[in-house]
């Protein structure tokens, strides 16, 4: 049990910072630089990307003790199409005026480096168990980053915040609009390709510096814990 909790703490700690699949890794770039031009947008691709790594991570766990190591990664590609094409018929079916915002970008959750990655490099040799906390964790440290940056875009491109939250959780959900401040044009840096390449460059450059300073804090703190105590010298 208390190796179930380390590997659990790990995955943890691996998914949402060390091992980001977005910050670190810098994988799926593409849709996540594409569809962050608002905070609805990105929270529905985090949702899709994290409902088809978990399904994709749990299932190749399951097989793979019966699939030939020649065609592994064709038949990860298969099961990781068949859960986007799911969740792109789910998105289509209750979400339409997201799945519409969204677009192409959908269907290409198959290409996403970080779902084959992991499918490949973990779900392939560990537990179903593991394996899904895995996808979990990656699938939030991946949407937690599509969230902050749609949200860095949103606010600074046109002062909102959660605009068009409708389309994704429904009509109720037009309340939850927040204006922040008014503006009679939108700034167009934020919300166009170049803003969103600037914003995610700030966000690395953010880990990085907190990295930095955790590392220098435990070097810190180990020089002291490691030096050696002065000699007390008794005087007869």
């Amino acid at each position: 049990m208390s190796n179930l909790h380390a590997d659990i703490k790990e995955l943890i700690y691996q998914g949402n910072w060390k091992n980001n699949p977005a910050l670190v890794q810098l994988l799926g770039l593409c849709p996540l630089l594409a569809v962050t031009g608002t905070v609805t947008n990105a929270l529905g691709l985090a949702i899709a990307t994290l409902f088809v790594l978990v399904g994709s991570n749990v299932t190749v766990s399951l097989v793979r003790n019966f699939v030939p190591k020649d065609i592994r990664i064709p038949v990860f590609v298969m099961i990781i199409a068949a859960f986007v094409t799911i969740i792109q018929l789910l998105i289509n079916a209750y979400a339409y005026g997201l799945y519409q915002s969204l677009g192409i970008f959908i269907p290409l959750i198959v290409t996403n480096c970080a779902i084959i990655g992991r499918a490949e490099a973990y779900a392939s040799k560990n537990t179903p168990i593991l394996s899904m906390i895995d996808g979990i964790m990656m699938g939030l440290g991946f949407g937690l980053v599509l969230i902050v940056l749609g949200a860095m875009r949103e606010i600074l491109g046109q002062g909102t915040l959660f605009d068009g939250a409708h389309l994704l959780l429904g009509d109720w959900a037009t309340n939850l609009s927040i204006t922040l401040y008014q503006v009679d044009n939108a700034f167009l840096l934020a919300i166009l390709p170049p803003g969103a390449f600037i914003g995610m460059g700030l966000l690395i450059a953010g880990k990085n510096v907190i990295d930095q300073q955790i590392a220098a804090k435990n070097k810190t703190t180990n020089t002291a814990t490691r030096a050696p105590r002065a000699r007390v010298t008794s005087m007869d």
